[in-house]
């Protein structure tokens, strides 16, 4: 594996001094400017892997933990309005409870996030049959996803930020997919308070690759739900589901439906209501198509909590969001002195739509040698300092 040893990184960001063990502005400004990324054993997997978390810090002090196996994001601090550091992403304190089996807290998922109708894809002339571990269908990736292996990981400094580059070969035939996919994620946690995540692939025969991140996100860990958070997405439509949600065969408009959260919507307003795609997910567990052509970068979301005043503005390539509200999530697990309960959390996961590779009217999620999957999203952090 790629591991960097114990270290710590200091860039300076414009032209500077060195004063005592920080850097400043040339200005001298008083606030400390520093990057830095620290490093840690983090335990070992049943196969004798070694893992490594990761904890990056920019410029503003704002923090983000990270293991290289799953890739998963154990922890993202943010500030609130009075300048307070908080951790706004589920997680566990060790690495037992991730080995043990999860929601998908914090972590990459591939080889295709969502879920594939009855675990089958034709590509070509060739049908292939993956797992069926969701019901009848197939989801992020099988049994043991890009969420369950340990990833090559090595910290970097950029004059962005810090960043964290993870490398995953998954081979042919792995979890049923074809063709042998070299893929790169790289988190950048930028100077301005937004988490960068950079997703690349490419492959050595044709497969379908469709990666996306799977953090549980509460703007207000305090309070052990989030029906208060108010949430914008930036779609006239999204895909209804069947009853083992996967999509029907039509897009359906958001107006005047619970699904219409073109302006801000508490979480909680509509939630538990009769309406039948309500009923079938749950609560929300939909993707929302996004306005603007894909593989352009635009606001897919805006999350709000008017108790802390902190604000996450999603951004992507992608052309979808799936829009989860914890729905299975029942108390039964427990991470950093809580138990998370039914909506304890929210997941905006950026991503092509469910079942794709059976649907020829949805963007392709196709990738052939000599192409490069690339895509990215951001979630940026802000805090709006009174009112709404």
């Amino acid at each position: 594996m790629i591991k960097s040893s114990y270290l710590f990184i200091f860039i300076g960001l414009v032209a500077c001094k060195q004063t005592g063990n920080h850097t400043k502005y040339s200005d001298n400004s008083s606030q400390p400017m520093n990057i830095e990324v620290k490093e840690r054993y983090y335990g070992q997997t049943p196969e004798g892997d070694t893992v490594t978390s990761y904890t990056l810090t920019n410029t503003q002090g704002m923090t983000t933990e990270v293991i290289d196996y799953g890739g998963i994001i154990v922890s993202l601090t943010a500030p609130d309005r009075t300048g307070r550091f908080q951790d706004v992403v589920l997680g566990f304190e060790s690495l037992q409870p991730y080995l043990d089996g999860h929601p998908f807290f914090g972590a990459l998922v591939g080889r295709y996030g969502n879920r594939i109708a009855k675990g089958k894809f034709t590509l070509g002339d060739k049908e292939y049959t993956l797992v069926q571990n969701n019901g009848e269908n197939h989801l992020h990736g099988g049994t043991k996803g890009f969420d369950k292996v340990v990833w090559n990981s090595r910290a970097t400094e950029t004059p962005d930020g810090p960043s964290l580059e993870l490398v995953y070969t998954s081979a042919h035939m792995e979890e049923g997919y074809p063709g042998e996919l070299s893929v790169k994620v790289i988190y950048l946690l930028r100077n301005d308070n937004a988490l960068q995540v950079d997703y690349t692939a490419s492959t050595d025969r044709p497969t379908i690759v469709n990666l996306t991140q799977h953090s549980y996100f509460n703007l207000n860990p305090n309070e052990g739900h989030i029906l208060d958070h108010e949430l914008t997405l930036n779609s006239d439509y999204y895909l209804p589901v069947d009853e083992t949600l996967i999509p029907l065969n039509t897009m359906e408009n958001v107006q005047d439906t619970p699904f219409d959260f073109l302006e801000a919507h508490t979480v909680g307003e509509r939630v538990d209501g009769d309406h039948i795609q309500l009923v079938r997910g749950g609560g929300y567990d939909h993707c929302w198509v996004l306005n603007g052509p894909p593989g352009t970068m635009k606001t897919a979301a805006v999350l709000y909590d008017p108790v802390t005043g902190r604000e996450m503005t999603v951004e992507t390539t992608e052309p979808g969001v799936q829009f989860y509200t914890a729905n299975f999530l029942d108390g039964s697990l427990k991470g950093k002195g809580k138990s998370y309960e039914r909506r304890a959390a929210l997941c905006l996961e950026t991503q092509h739509f469910p079942d794709s590779p059976n649907r020829p009217d949805f963007p392709s999620v196709r990738l052939d040698p000599g192409e490069t999957y690339r895509t990215t999203t951001v979630f940026k952090f802000s805090v709006r300092t009174s009112g709404k």
